[in-house]
C-alpha cells in the first residue's frame, strides 16, 4: 500500500503549495483524493493494473486531472507538476507545518523573508528574534513557534499506533503462511496498543530448532525492509521503509507465554512482577518461571500468573497502574470489546466537507452490522469545513427521514440519527439556535479555535457549554493532536464535576491521531461515574474502521461495556440521550 501513502502525501503537499499560491479550489481537491488514497483498501497499482486509468477516476475524490497525475507516478515513479513546485519552494513543508500554528501562507511569507527551508532554520531564527519583526507575526507568535518546536521535538522518533498497526498485522500475516511457525504474536507497546509506538517486537516459536533459519530468512526478506540491523540464530532485527525497526524472536515453544510476557512489559509492569516472584522464593525472566532451578511455568502467560497468585490481565491493562493489586484480588475490570460497539455517534457526510453520502454512510453501517449511525455534520462557525447553519441542518434532517423510511421498507435495522458537531465559542455559547438542536436527536459540541486560552477561561468555556441543555457529548475533550498539538488547559476534575452534573457525555475519539480521550482521563472519568462514548469523527466511510483505536484506548483506561453509551441498544441509547 505504499503507493497510496506515497501519493497521498504528494497530494497533501501540492494542495499546501498551491494554498501558498492562492490558487481557489485546487487545495481542497488534492486534500480530497490524498484522503480518498489513505483509507484505499486496495492498492493503487492494483486497481491501475486491473481497470486501467477508468479505474482510477472512479475513486471517490479523484477526477480526471487527479487521475492523471497517478497515473503518472505510477509509470515514472514521479508527478512532473509536483517537482516543478518542489523546485519553486525548496522546503521541507511537511515539517514546518507540523509545527502547531503555522499553515502554507506562513511558511511562504517565512521563506520570502528569512529563506526558511526545514525546522532547524526555523529554530535558528526563532531564537535570534528573527521572526518576531516579521508582518503579523510579533514576539507572542515567535514564543508559540518555539514551544511547537519543542514539542515536535519530544515527540520524535516514535510513530502513531493507527500507522504501525496495519504494517504489524501485515508482517504478521506474512510469516504465518510459514508452516514452520506453530505461535505468533506482537509484543511491547504495540500490543499493549500504546498510543505512539518507538519500535516493535514480534515473537514466534518453531515447531524444530531447524526451522530457526528459515523463518529468519523468510521474514529480513520480506517487502519493505529498507535495512538489516542483525541477522542471527534465532533473532533479526530490521529497519521498514516506514521508518520504525522491527525485531522478530524465535523463542522455544516452553518459554513462549513468559517471552510474551516479558517482552510486552511494561517496564514498570514487569518490575513489580518480579518482585512478586521474588517474595515467593521465585525467579521470573524471559525465559520462564523457575524455583531454584526447575521451570514451573513459561509455556503460557495464563500459567505464569496464576503460579504468581494472581488472573492474567489483558496486555492494554499493564502499565503498573493498580492492574496487580486488581489481579491479585480477583477484581480485574471486564474491559470493552469491539463487539460491544452498536454504532458510531460521530461520522461527517459530504453536507459539510465528508467524502460519502449518507446513504453510502448508512450502508458501511449496516456493513458493520451496527444498529445505528449517527451522521453529526460540522456547523456553520467551521466555514472551511463547510459547516451547516440552521436552515441546511433542517433540510439534512429531511433526507434522513425519507433515507430512515427506505431502510424500513427494506427490513433493514438500522436507524440513521440527526445529530450535529457544533461549535464551542469563546464565551461557552454554541453556533446553532437551541430551537434547532432540541429537532435533532442528538447534538454534539466541540472546541475547533482559540485553543490558547487560560486554563480557567478554557474550563468555564466548555463548563459553559455542559450547560445547555440541548448539549449531549463533548467531541474530542482535550484538543491534542498526537504529534502535532498538545492538548489545551483545562481543571480535568471541574470537567468531570459539572459532566455528571449535566449528565454530558464525554467522547473518546478514536482518530488516530486524537485519541482523545486519553487513558489515564478515562480511567478518571470511569470512577467519576461520567459516561463516555467511542467515535470515530470519520469523514470518510473507510475510517469507520478507526473504532478499534477508540476501543483500544478505552481498554487502557479501564472503561467497561456500562462506561460506555454506545454498547447500549438503540432504544436503550435515546432513552439515555433524553435524560
Amino acid at each position: 500500500m505504499a503507493n497510496n501513502q506515497n501519493l497521498a502525501k504528494i497530494f497533501y503537499e501540492l494542495a499546501q503549495f498551491l494554498e501558498m499560491d492562492d490558487v481557489a479550489f485546487k487545495p481542497f481537491a488534492y486534500e480530497k483524493a490524498a484522503l480518498a488514497l489513505e483509507n484505499l483498501s486496495e492498492d493503487i497499482s492494483s486497481i491501475y493494473k486491473k481497470e486501467g486509468f477508468e479505474g482510477l477516476k472512479n475513486i471517490p475524490g479523484v477526477g480526471e486531472s487527479i487521475a492523471e497525475k497517478i497515473e503518472e507516478y505510477l509509470k515514472t515513479g514521479k508527478i512532473k507538476y509536483y517537482e516543478e513546485y518542489k523546485k519553486k519552494y525548496p522546503m521541507n513543508i511537511e515539517e514546518l507545518t507540523a509545527v502547531e500554528g503555522i499553515g502554507p501562507k506562513m511558511v511562504k511569507m517565512l521563506w520570502k523573508e528569512l529563506k526558511i527551508k526545514n525546522l532547524k532554520d526555523l529554530e535558528t531564527a526563532a531564537k535570534a528574534g528573527k521572526i518576531r519583526n516579521l508582518f503579523r507575526f510579533g514576539e507572542k507568535t515567535e514564543q508559540n513557534i518555539l514551544q511547537g518546536i519543542n514539542f515536535l521535538k519530544r515527540e520524535r522518533g516514535r510513530f502513531l499506533l493507527g500507522e504501525i498497526l496495519p504494517v504489524v498485522k501485515e508482517i504478521i500475516n506474512s510469516l504465518k503462511s510459514l508452516k514452520e511457525i506453530k505461535n505468533i504474536s506482537e509484543a511491547g507497546s504495540v500490543r499493549r496498543r500504546k498510543e505512539t509506538i518507538g519500535d516493535v517486537d514480534i515473537l514466534t516459536t518453531l515447531k524444530t530448532k531447524k526451522d530457526a533459519e528459515k523463518i529468519i530468512d523468510f521474514f529480513v526478506n520480506l517487502p519493505g525492509i529498507e535495512k538489516i540491523w542483525a541477522k542471527g540464530p534465532t533473532k533479526a532485527s530490521v529497519r521498514r521503509k516506514e521508518g520504525f525497526d522491527v525485531d522478530l524472536r524465535v523463542v522455544s515453544e516452553k518459554s513462549y507465554g513468559s517471552a510474551l510476557q516479558y517482552f510486552t512489559g511494561s517496564k514498570e509492569h514487569n518490575i513489580s512482577l518480579r518482585q512478586i516472584a521474588i517474595d515467593k522464593g521465585l525467579k521470573l525472566n524471559e525465559y520462564g518461571l523457575f524455583k531454584s532451578k526447575k521451570m514451573i511455568a513459561g509455556k503460557t502467560e495464563e500459567e505464569i500468573y496464576k503460579k504468581l497468585g494472581m488472573d492474567i490481565m489483558e496486555p492494554e491493562l499493564r502499565e503498573n497502574t493498580g492492574e496487580i493489586e486488581a489481579a491479585i484480588k480477583g477484581k480485574l475490570p471486564k474491559i470493552i470489546k469491539l463487539s460491544d460497539i452498536k454504532g458510531d455517534l460521530h461520522v461527517h457526510s459530504n453536507w459539510d466537507g465528508g467524502e460519502n453520502s449518507i446513504e453510502e454512510i448508512a450502508k458501511a453501517a449496516i456493513n458493520r452490522d451496527y444498529e445505528y449511525i449517527g451522521v453529526a455534520d460540522h456547523t456553520k462557525f467551521l466555514r472551511v469545513e463547510h459547516g451547516l447553519n440552521e436552515k441546511q441542518l433542517l433540510e439534512r434532517n429531511k433526507q434522513i427521514e425519507k433515507l430512515n423510511k427506505k431502510l424500513e421498507i427494506e427490513n433493514y435495522k438500522l436507524k440513521i440519527l440527526t445529530g450535529c458537531e457544533a461549535n464551542i465559542m469563546p464565551d461557552g455559547s454554541i453556533d446553532i439556535k437551541d430551537e434547532v438542536l432540541k429537532k435533532l436527536d442528538y447534538a454534539i459540541a466541540g472546541v475547533h479555535s482559540q485553543f490558547k486560552m487560560s486554563r480557567d477561561e478554557m474550563t468555564k468555556r466548555i463548563i459553559t457549554a455542559m450547560k445547555n441543555p440541548n448539549i449531549d457529548i463533548i467531541s474530542h475533550p482535550t484538543g491534542r493532536i498526537i504529534q502535532k498539538r498538545d492538548e489545551y488547559q483545562i481543571d480535568f476534575d471541574k470537567i468531570l464535576k459539572a459532566a455528571k452534573a449535566t449528565n454530558t457525555i464525554l467522547e473518546i475519539n478514536s482518530f488516530p491521531e486524537r485519541l482523545d480521550l486519553k487513558d489515564v482521563y478515562i480511567k478518571k472519568a470511569k470512577e467519576a461515574g461520567v459516561k463516555m462514548i467511542i467515535n470515530t469523527d470519520a469523514h470518510h466511510i473507510d475510517q469507520l474502521r478507526f473504532m478499534e483505536y477508540g476501543v483500544f484506548q478505552a481498554r487502557r483506561g479501564w472503561a467497561e461495556k456500562e462506561d460506555i453509551i454506545n454498547t447500549k441498544t438503540l432504544s436503550s441509547l435515546l432513552k439515555f440521550l433524553r435524560k
